[in-house]
């Protein structure tokens, strides 16, 4: 195990975080307030947040160079529902920034451990 997938790993647990641990900070960030069915709070913590920290936590403890691949396939899965977003829904600015930097861990994570 490395520093680069260290920082990876760590990369993906501390933004899994903000959606876990803040629900509703994430849903702010990501134009999704006005939501009163707490089902919302609790999607955004399930798969916007814990989800990518047990990926993180799980790449940790595993140390292979497969498990540092599957973050980047992970964030590359991100990657491609945002992009099909941007198609289908409109581009905006907030979408394209988010997507450069999804598909840019995607693609290092990938591209170092492969």
């Amino acid at each position: 195990m490395d520093t680069l997938n260290i920082i990876f790993a760590l990369l993906s647990i501390g933004l899994g975080a903000f959606g876990w641990l803040a629900p509703k900070y994430t849903m702010e960030t990501l134009n999704l307030t006005g939501h009163t069915d707490t089902m919302g709070m609790s999607e955004i913590s399930a798969s916007a947040g814990a989800l990518f920290v047990g990926m993180g936590m799980g790449a940790l403890i595993l140390g292979t160079p497969a498990a540092f691949a599957m973050i980047g396939f992970c964030w590359m899965g991100a990657a491609m529902g945002r992009l099909t977003s941007v198609f289908r829904d409109g581009a905006t600015p907030k979408k394209w920034g988010f997507f450069a930097v999804e598909a840019a861990v995607g693609l290092s994570a990938i591209a170092y451990n492969l």
